[in-house]
């Protein structure tokens, strides 16, 4: 760590994490060095952003190329109602720089796709073809749609960079992450291909719960704090299933699948231009 000195400001407003021997000054330390990146600054992206500004994460990069509707209001609460017709990544950053001056916050209005997300994840390339600024530690999956998912899952297992996933259905939700440090399960290790187009209808067919995203969303913050701090058990090869309507929860052991087309033994996909994003997120035939 380049420096464990805390200003009076910053001991006043971490306070409660400064106390505790599991965080610590240097356990703060390490979450204002730390820099994550959230892929989607809807329902799920909202809490995940944040929560993370909230503890201090240094660098927070937020994709999105949506704007601000209406009826998003119900429940991506980064957003206002004076918001509606912005860029969602414009509307999150101020609520960001509002909320924490200690984060470097980044907008990126664009669509994660296989062109993009190599600079997205690692940043823009200089001439000596090495990331300009470091890029970032840890990928948020709080996207809504399979193409990203599995873009995201591909790349981040390719590339041994830390992911947390969340999808949310009408009144459940479900959380895991992959530490993609060779050992463990990847998203593909559960669902090898996405449905096929209109089998699986959106939020704005069925719906979905307000405060549920609310909750799925924390939960993958948790994730990413106490990754970047190096304490607590994540939910490696584990996948937390939660039913709003009941109030339960669900872990289901998930076990890397030898199979698997990405981290398996014999793996088929060895880059994500061998993937059609599209569709069934399906191995390309060429």
């Amino acid at each position: 760590m380049t420096d464990l000195r805390l200003d009076a400001t910053q001991l006043e407003r971490y306070s409660r994490h400064v106390i505790m021997d599991e965080v610590g000054p240097e356990g703060q330390q390490r979450l204002l060095e730390g820099a994550v990146l959230v892929v989607g600054a809807g329902g799920l992206g909202s809490p995940v952003i944040q929560y993370l500004a909230a503890a201090g994460v240094g660098r927070l990069g937020i994709v999105d190329d949506d704007v601000v509707e209406r009826s998003n209001l119900q429940r991506q609460i980064v957003h206002g109602d004076d918001d509606v017709g912005r860029p969602k990544v414009d509307s999150a950053a101020d609520y960001v720089r509002r909320l924490n001056p200690d984060v470097d916050v980044r907008a990126h209005e664009t669509r994660v796709t296989s062109e993009t997300i190599d600079d997205l994840v690692r940043g823009p390339h200089n001439a000596g073809d090495e990331p300009a600024d470091g890029g970032y530690d840890v990928v948020v999956d709080a996207s809504d749609n399979f193409a990203t998912r599995y873009l995201c899952n591909d790349y981040c297992t390719l590339e041994g960079i830390p992911l947390s996933h969340g999808a949310i259905y009408r009144f459940e939700g479900q959380v895991t992450t992959f530490p993609n440090d060779g050992d463990g399960p990847c998203y593909r290790c559960l669902f090898p291909e996405a449905p096929e187009p209109g089998t699986v209808p959106d939020c704005a067919t069925t719906g979905v719960l307000g405060v549920l995203p609310g909750t799925v969303g924390c939960i993958q913050a948790t994730e990413v704090v106490k990754h970047l701090l190096g304490e607590g058990d994540l939910l490696e090869g584990r996948l937390l299933i939660y039913d709003a309507m009941g109030l339960s929860f669900e872990t289901v052991d998930v076990r890397r699948n030898p199979d698997c087309p990405v981290c398996g033994d014999d793996p088929e996909i060895e880059s994500i231009r061998d993937v059609g994003y599209e569709g069934t997120c399906t191995i390309s035939a060429d």
